[in-house]
């Protein structure tokens, strides 16, 4: 499994940036494709919603990549 730690350092980040920003995808178009195939979890749950917040805390899963949200501290 790849692992990224991603450090959020505002409120929350939406879905399909968050995949481009951690590396798993190009653009946020095509972040925006990966969530619509349902292939995306937040913590252990499909999601659907391409710009759902994500907040500090939470795990998203695509594949054999997890992304663990923390805050800047």
């Amino acid at each position: 499994m790849n692992l990224v730690e991603f450090v959020l350092d505002r409120e929350f980040v939406a879905l399909n940036d968050l995949l481009r920003l951690a590396g798993l995808c190009d653009s946020g178009g095509m972040g925006k494709a990966i969530v619509a195939s349902g292939e995306v979890t937040v913590d252990g749950e499909v999601e659907l919603r391409k710009t759902a917040k994500i907040r500090a805390g939470q795990v998203v899963r695509w594949g054999d990549a997890e992304i663990r949200v923390r805050g800047a501290d």
